[in-house]
């Protein structure tokens, strides 16, 4: 970026990018980026660490696609830009590689330089406030930052602005210049986490208890016992995949109308976090499952597995992704009937691969006539377009239809002999999953369904009544 002639009476504004300008951190951004696109670029990133900050950054730089469009920017930084163009020179001043710091630029305009690290010199800390002085002079600038790392600078400033910083920050800022202004914010709490651990997800997760109901085993403790601890396992291991797919989807997700609002792709959560929660999450999860039962872990590995290939290549291939969603829908299946040393039902896992491939043809066929509404062509990071709205709404709605015909031979077989003593009671449940079915595609139809099926089934008082009446259909059954 070239130089803009300026007053030189008045001071320049030195603006830092991370954490500042964006509310997030560009190398994580760029690393994570990268990975998203090829996972064994991590045994990369060792040799290059080892030839200093500033390398890694630049070779990250090189390979990494950031979209500076859609990095969540803080607006009042950008207005503070803006407003200071015309006055004075206004540099972002960054630790980020210049390839990056350059593009950040560009798009926000208003900046009259860029000072970057440059893959020899990182310019972080005590680095960046040489790097000032030996432009600006001692006291020569006014530098707008956000963490106590630049503490180094701010001894050498003129003014400080400080953004997005500790509440305790600019009392120390202050001892070594003036605090020109600061520009707080609301610090994140449980509720945000709440919100990127997907705790309203965790329902999906009450499968797991499915098998111990289907075997007729909710009197036996030591089997609920172990039912309920595998669904606070698979409950924490499916968080930590969830903070994963968001630091992985950070892009996608900050152009979707609702995604857009999670917490890191928002920035109300640090990337740095998410990169500490999730492997947490995970490990803990998969002490915890191998401690309770060994043949659960492995059926938790398979999920974990199974959705981190969902989420990182398979989700984009037509048709597979339903697949793959309604397959980890009954390995939560699979996961409850492991953990209470139970026989794996044919009819059950029939019936809940047909009923779970609608739930994921419904999901799809929800985004698609969101897509249409917004006037977009196609699904962003999937393989549909709006054209395929029909297809899908067919297969999904003959699919669910097939787990109706399911349960009928179900209960005209042997097998629900063996558990009822009236099974004849049971075909009740078949107009009544069949009414259930109709009206959750009806809903999708109308464009009201705005979550997850199986979350929406939970939830939705329709959805509640049906699921008090079949249950006690069932026990009238028994």
């Amino acid at each position: 970026m070239t130089e803009r002639h300026v007053d030189d009476d008045v001071l320049p504004l030195c603006v830092d990018l991370d954490g500042t300008l964006i509310r997030s951190d560009l190398l994580l951004e760029s690393a994570l980026e990268l990975l998203r696109r090829n996972p064994l670029l991590l045994f990369a990133f060792v040799p290059w660490a080892l030839g200093g900050r500033a390398k890694l950054k630049r070779e990250i730089a090189r390979r990494a696609c950031v979209d500076p469009v859609a990095l969540p920017y803080d607006p009042r930084v950008v207005e503070l830009v803006h407003g200071n163009a015309d006055a004075r020179a206004v540099v972002l001043c960054t630790a980020a590689d210049k390839q990056l710091a350059d593009k950040v630029a560009a798009h926000v305009g208003g900046f009259s330089g860029v000072m970057a690290s440059d893959g020899a010199r990182n310019l972080s800390g005590r680095n960046k406030a040489t790097a000032l002085v030996e432009r600006y002079g001692e006291r020569g600038f006014d530098y707008v930052g956000n963490e106590r790392r630049d503490l180094h600078i701010w001894r050498h400033a003129h003014g400080a602005i400080v953004v997005n910083a500790t509440a305790t920050l600019p009392g120390r800022v202050s001892k070594d210049c003036e605090v020109l202004q600061v520009l707080s914010r609301e610090p994140a709490d449980w509720r945000v986490w709440i919100k990127a651990l997907r705790v309203h997800q965790w329902l999906k997760n009450l499968l797991v208890l499915l098998p111990l109901l289907a075997a007729h085993l909710v009197f036996n403790g030591r089997a609920v016992g172990s039912a309920v601890a595998a669904f606070l396992i698979f409950s924490v291991c499916a968080s930590g995949v969830y903070v994963l797919n968001d630091l992985l989807d950070l892009s996608a997700d900050r152009r979707h109308p609702r995604k857009r609002e999670r917490p890191f792709a928002s920035g109300r959560l640090p990337l740095s976090a998410g990169c500490v929660a999730a492997p947490v999450l995970t490990l803990g999860a998969f002490a915890a499952a191998i401690a309770l039962s060994p043949r659960f872990a492995l059926v938790l590995l398979g999920y974990y597995v199974l959705t981190l290939a969902y989420s990182m290549w398979l989700k984009r291939i037509v048709m597979l992704d339903v697949v793959l969603l309604a397959a980890l829908y009954t390995v939560r299946i699979i996961a409850g009937a492991a953990v209470i040393d139970t026989g794996l039902s044919f009819w059950l896992l029939a019936f809940s691969m047909f009923l779970f491939l609608s739930l994921a043809m419904l999901k799809r066929y929800a985004e698609l006539r969101v897509m249409r509404n917004d006037g977009a062509g196609r699904v962003r990071g999937r393989g549909y377009g709006v054209d395929d709205l029909v297809l899908v709404q067919s297969l999904g709605g003959a699919s669910g239809y097939l787990s109706v015909l399911v349960l009928a031979l179900y209960i005209n077989s042997t097998a629900s002999e063996a558990l009822y003593r009236h099974p004849q009671v049971l075909w009740l449940l078949c107009p009544l999953l069949l009414y259930w079915i109709s009206r959750v595609w009806v809903v999708a139809h109308r464009d009201t369904m705005n979550d997850d099926p199986v979350i929406f089934a939970l939830v939705d008082p329709v959805s509640r009544v049906l699921l008090v009446l079949a249950a006690a259909i069932v026990f009238g059954a028994v």
